[in-house]
């Protein structure tokens, strides 16, 4: 769970999206995924129990609609929105705080990764053209190419690009390390990476 609901504030946040009105708990967590722009997203297992808090405290109730539970707030629920208002404001200022800061991590993660994919490219439609020269040279009176010079051609560039991944591998770490990343940071850098790797995969058919 994001830092930003520590101490019993997802509880506060909760009541605020069903005063708006009766939602089962899918739309809870898509409502919540879309105000953090896709970047954190709760799991069932974290809001469906602090709804069943919610409930045995008496701040919700639910009905049974199409096989799910729809929760609405009560008017003791309502009441303790009253009470916290100012809780509330900073809260929403927190948030807007935290989707900028995971925005920003994003967005640096992503550079790297388009600046070592766009080396990555070229180092392989290098690769190729050498390969293409390779095959289909004219022949000639002179005497076959010995293969070492291709296959060293070959060699230097997965060499090359062996020490660009490693170093990729490297430098992304000690970004990550060094900006101690709470957990939701590193499940959106994760995602980023997951990203790269299915448009290399997308690049290599």
């Amino acid at each position: 769970m994001t830092a930003v609901f520590g101490h019993g504030r997802l509880r506060l946040y909760l009541l605020k999206l069903l005063a708006d009105g009766p939602r089962h708990g899918y739309e809870l967590i898509r409502l919540l995924e879309e105000r953090f722009l896709g970047l954190y997203a709760p799991s069932a297992g974290t809001i469906y129990p602090r709804l069943q808090r919610l409930e045995g405290d008496g701040l919700v109730t639910h009905t049974a609609a199409g096989g799910r539970k729809v929760y609405e707030i009560t008017d003791a629920g309502r009441a303790e929105l009253r009470q916290r208002a100012d809780e509330l404001a900073t809260l929403e200022s927190d948030i807007t705080a935290s989707v900028q800061d995971l925005s920003a991590l994003a967005g640096e993660i992503r550079s790297e990764v388009r600046g070592s994919v766009r080396d990555l490219k070229r180092e392989l439609r290098e690769a190729t053209r050498q390969t293409r020269r390779t095959r289909w040279a004219p022949p000639t009176s002179d005497p076959a190419p010995a293969p070492g010079p291709a296959a060293s051609d070959d060699e230097r560039l997965l060499a090359e690009f062996d020490r660009r991944l490693a170093a990729f591998g490297t430098e992304v770490g000690a970004l990550v390390r060094a900006r101690r990343l709470t957990d939701s940071q590193l499940r959106t850098a994760i995602r980023v990476l997951d990203g790269a790797l299915d448009g290399l995969r997308r690049l290599l058919r």
